[in-house]
Protein backbone atom coordinates (compact mmCIF):
# COMPACT_ATOMS: atom_id res chain seq x y z
CA UNK A 1 0.00 0.00 0.00
CA UNK A 2 2.62 2.33 0.91
CA UNK A 3 4.68 1.38 -2.25
CA UNK A 4 1.55 2.22 -4.28
CA UNK A 5 1.24 5.73 -2.79
CA UNK A 6 4.39 6.90 -3.43
CA UNK A 7 3.80 6.13 -7.29
CA UNK A 8 0.98 8.02 -7.02
CA UNK A 9 3.03 11.05 -5.71
CA UNK A 10 5.57 10.24 -8.23
CA UNK A 11 3.07 10.28 -10.85
CA UNK A 12 2.12 13.72 -9.66
CA UNK A 13 4.98 15.40 -9.02
CA UNK A 14 6.08 14.49 -12.59
CA UNK A 15 2.71 16.16 -13.64
CA UNK A 16 3.09 18.95 -11.97
CA UNK A 17 6.34 19.38 -13.20
CA UNK A 18 5.57 19.05 -17.12
CA UNK A 19 2.46 21.74 -16.40
CA UNK A 20 4.56 24.41 -14.44
CA UNK A 21 7.08 23.66 -17.46
CA UNK A 22 4.53 24.21 -20.31
CA UNK A 23 2.63 27.11 -18.34
CA UNK A 24 5.02 30.26 -20.08
CA UNK A 25 3.73 28.94 -23.11
CA UNK A 26 0.08 28.63 -22.73
CA UNK A 27 0.08 32.53 -21.33
CA UNK A 28 1.90 32.98 -24.37
CA UNK A 29 -0.78 31.72 -26.66
CA UNK A 30 -3.45 33.31 -24.86
CA UNK A 31 -1.56 36.79 -24.75
CA UNK A 32 -1.96 36.35 -28.53
CA UNK A 33 -4.94 35.30 -28.76
CA UNK A 34 -6.52 38.22 -26.78
CA UNK A 35 -4.00 40.89 -28.47
CA UNK A 36 -6.08 43.13 -30.62
CA UNK A 37 -5.60 42.88 -34.71
CA UNK A 38 -3.00 46.44 -35.29
CA UNK A 39 -5.22 49.31 -36.85
CA UNK A 40 -3.06 52.58 -36.90
CA UNK A 41 -3.33 55.99 -38.72
CA UNK A 42 -0.83 58.03 -39.24
CA UNK A 43 -0.77 62.23 -40.70
CA UNK A 44 1.88 63.68 -42.42
CA UNK A 45 3.07 66.39 -42.11
CA UNK A 46 5.40 64.45 -39.39
CA UNK A 47 6.59 66.52 -36.49
CA UNK A 48 10.71 66.51 -37.17
CA UNK A 49 11.87 64.20 -34.05
CA UNK A 50 15.13 62.03 -33.96
CA UNK A 51 14.52 58.26 -35.43
CA UNK A 52 18.22 57.90 -34.52
CA UNK A 53 18.21 56.15 -31.27
CA UNK A 54 15.22 53.77 -33.31
CA UNK A 55 17.04 52.52 -35.96
CA UNK A 56 20.63 52.40 -33.82
CA UNK A 57 18.62 49.72 -31.83
CA UNK A 58 17.01 48.07 -35.18
CA UNK A 59 20.87 47.62 -36.61
CA UNK A 60 21.98 46.21 -32.99
CA UNK A 61 19.47 43.49 -32.92
CA UNK A 62 16.36 44.89 -31.34
CA UNK A 63 13.05 44.81 -32.73
CA UNK A 64 12.41 48.87 -32.81
CA UNK A 65 8.77 47.58 -32.03
CA UNK A 66 6.49 48.75 -29.28
CA UNK A 67 8.72 46.98 -26.56
CA UNK A 68 11.87 47.93 -27.97
CA UNK A 69 14.23 51.61 -27.04
CA UNK A 70 12.51 54.59 -26.74
CA UNK A 71 12.58 57.64 -29.16
CA UNK A 72 15.25 58.90 -26.92
CA UNK A 73 17.56 56.31 -25.37
CA UNK A 74 21.02 56.53 -26.13
CA UNK A 75 20.79 60.17 -28.51
CA UNK A 76 21.62 63.16 -27.21
CA UNK A 77 20.83 65.62 -30.33
CA UNK A 78 19.30 68.42 -30.43
CA UNK A 79 16.04 67.52 -32.32
CA UNK A 80 13.04 66.86 -30.11
CA UNK A 81 12.77 63.46 -28.73
CA UNK A 82 9.67 62.24 -28.90
CA UNK A 83 6.77 59.62 -30.96
CA UNK A 84 6.31 60.94 -34.44
CA UNK A 85 3.92 59.96 -37.30
CA UNK A 86 7.67 59.07 -38.81
CA UNK A 87 8.91 57.44 -36.13
CA UNK A 88 5.33 55.31 -36.04
CA UNK A 89 5.97 54.20 -39.61
CA UNK A 90 10.04 52.89 -38.83
CA UNK A 91 8.41 51.40 -35.40
CA UNK A 92 6.34 49.48 -38.37
CA UNK A 93 8.24 48.66 -40.75
CA UNK A 94 11.48 47.87 -38.55
CA UNK A 95 8.59 45.10 -36.75
CA UNK A 96 8.91 42.46 -39.94
CA UNK A 97 10.67 39.47 -39.10
CA UNK A 98 10.07 37.04 -42.24
CA UNK A 99 9.52 39.53 -45.35
CA UNK A 100 8.88 42.81 -46.69
CA UNK A 101 7.33 43.57 -50.04
CA UNK A 102 7.50 47.35 -50.80
CA UNK A 103 5.52 48.44 -54.04
CA UNK A 104 6.05 52.77 -54.30
CA UNK A 105 6.09 54.93 -56.28
CA UNK A 106 9.28 57.07 -54.71
CA UNK A 107 11.49 56.28 -52.59
CA UNK A 108 14.25 59.03 -51.28
CA UNK A 109 14.10 59.22 -47.41
CA UNK A 110 17.09 58.21 -46.01
CA UNK A 111 15.48 56.68 -42.75
CA UNK A 112 13.03 54.90 -44.19
CA UNK A 113 15.99 53.21 -46.64
CA UNK A 114 17.95 52.72 -43.84
CA UNK A 115 15.24 51.32 -42.02
CA UNK A 116 14.65 48.95 -44.90
CA UNK A 117 18.37 47.97 -45.06
CA UNK A 118 18.53 46.98 -41.71
CA UNK A 119 16.04 44.38 -42.33
CA UNK A 120 17.73 42.86 -45.23
CA UNK A 121 20.61 42.65 -42.83
CA UNK A 122 18.98 40.75 -40.53
CA UNK A 123 17.52 38.05 -42.78
CA UNK A 124 14.43 39.83 -43.54
CA UNK A 125 13.16 38.53 -47.24
CA UNK A 126 12.66 42.39 -49.30
CA UNK A 127 11.48 42.69 -52.18
CA UNK A 128 10.72 46.29 -53.38
CA UNK A 129 8.63 47.45 -56.53
CA UNK A 130 9.13 50.95 -58.13
CA UNK A 131 8.70 52.97 -60.80
CA UNK A 132 11.60 53.58 -63.26
CA UNK A 133 11.24 57.32 -64.12
CA UNK A 134 11.60 58.28 -60.15
CA UNK A 135 14.00 55.38 -59.41
CA UNK A 136 16.59 57.31 -61.48
CA UNK A 137 16.35 60.55 -59.80
CA UNK A 138 18.77 61.95 -57.42
CA UNK A 139 18.37 61.24 -54.06
CA UNK A 140 16.01 57.94 -54.80
CA UNK A 141 16.69 55.27 -51.92
CA UNK A 142 16.68 52.42 -54.47
CA UNK A 143 20.34 52.28 -56.08
CA UNK A 144 21.43 52.19 -52.26
CA UNK A 145 19.09 49.01 -51.43
CA UNK A 146 19.98 47.13 -55.53
CA UNK A 147 24.33 48.18 -54.27
CA UNK A 148 22.74 46.52 -50.60
CA UNK A 149 21.21 43.36 -52.56
CA UNK A 150 17.55 43.76 -52.44
CA UNK A 151 15.43 42.76 -54.97
CA UNK A 152 14.17 45.49 -56.92
CA UNK A 153 12.07 45.88 -60.29
CA UNK A 154 10.36 48.31 -62.23
CA UNK A 155 8.26 49.16 -65.12
CA UNK A 156 8.90 49.98 -68.47
CA UNK A 157 5.57 51.77 -69.32
CA UNK A 158 4.42 55.15 -70.21
CA UNK A 159 2.21 54.68 -67.23
CA UNK A 160 3.26 55.31 -63.37
CA UNK A 161 4.11 52.56 -60.81
CA UNK A 162 1.72 54.76 -58.70
CA UNK A 163 1.30 52.37 -56.19
CA UNK A 164 2.50 53.34 -52.58
CA UNK A 165 2.07 50.39 -49.84
CA UNK A 166 3.84 47.80 -47.79
CA UNK A 167 3.12 44.44 -46.56
CA UNK A 168 5.13 43.45 -43.49
CA UNK A 169 5.30 39.61 -42.97
CA UNK A 170 2.26 39.27 -44.93
CA UNK A 171 0.20 39.98 -42.22
CA UNK A 172 0.11 43.52 -41.73
CA UNK A 173 -0.85 46.40 -44.76
CA UNK A 174 0.64 49.75 -44.86
CA UNK A 175 -0.67 52.12 -47.36
CA UNK A 176 -2.42 55.80 -47.71
CA UNK A 177 -1.72 58.62 -50.47
CA UNK A 178 2.14 59.11 -48.63
CA UNK A 179 5.18 59.05 -50.88
CA UNK A 180 8.20 58.10 -49.14
CA UNK A 181 10.10 61.31 -49.41
CA UNK A 182 11.33 63.69 -47.26
CA UNK A 183 9.39 66.20 -49.24
CA UNK A 184 6.19 64.42 -48.65
CA UNK A 185 6.52 63.20 -44.92
CA UNK A 186 7.76 66.61 -43.61
CA UNK A 187 5.60 69.02 -46.07
CA UNK A 188 3.01 67.33 -47.24
CA UNK A 189 -0.93 66.74 -46.34
CA UNK A 190 -0.84 62.72 -46.49
CA UNK A 191 -2.08 59.66 -44.67
CA UNK A 192 -0.91 56.40 -44.24
CA UNK A 193 -3.15 53.43 -42.80
CA UNK A 194 -1.49 50.75 -40.70
CA UNK A 195 -3.86 47.41 -40.38
CA UNK A 196 -3.60 44.07 -39.16
CA UNK A 197 -6.40 42.42 -41.43
CA UNK A 198 -6.06 39.32 -43.62
CA UNK A 199 -8.60 39.96 -46.08
CA UNK A 200 -7.35 43.80 -47.15
CA UNK A 201 -3.59 42.16 -46.97
CA UNK A 202 -4.43 39.06 -49.42
CA UNK A 203 -5.93 41.32 -52.06
CA UNK A 204 -2.70 43.61 -51.57
CA UNK A 205 -0.29 40.81 -51.99
CA UNK A 206 -2.41 38.91 -54.46
CA UNK A 207 -1.72 42.84 -56.48
CA UNK A 208 2.32 42.76 -55.96
CA UNK A 209 2.83 39.45 -56.73
CA UNK A 210 1.25 40.33 -60.04
CA UNK A 211 3.18 43.15 -60.78
CA UNK A 212 6.31 41.43 -59.46
CA UNK A 213 5.77 38.70 -62.33
CA UNK A 214 4.87 41.31 -64.93
CA UNK A 215 7.83 43.39 -64.33
CA UNK A 216 10.32 40.39 -64.19
CA UNK A 217 13.08 41.82 -66.16
CA UNK A 218 13.35 38.39 -68.43
CA UNK A 219 10.18 40.51 -70.03
CA UNK A 220 12.30 43.58 -70.91
CA UNK A 221 12.36 44.70 -74.40
CA UNK A 222 15.62 46.49 -74.55
CA UNK A 223 16.05 46.79 -78.19
CA UNK A 224 12.55 46.94 -79.60
CA UNK A 225 11.41 46.28 -82.56
CA UNK A 226 10.37 49.14 -85.22
CA UNK A 227 6.88 48.79 -86.56
CA UNK A 228 6.65 47.25 -89.48
CA UNK A 229 5.19 49.43 -92.68
CA UNK A 230 2.15 48.45 -94.42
Amino acid sequence: MGRLRWQVVAAAAVGLALALEALPAALRWLRARRRRPQHEVLFFPSQVTCTEALLQAAGAGGAGGAGGAGPSAGCRCSLPHGESSLSRLLRALLAARVSLELCLFAFSSPQLGRAVQLLHQRGVRVRVITDCDYMALKGSQIGLLRKAGIQVRHDQDLGYMHHKFAIVDKKVLITGSLNWTTQAIQNNRENVLIMEDADYVRLFLEEFEHIWEEFNPTKYTFFPQKKRSH
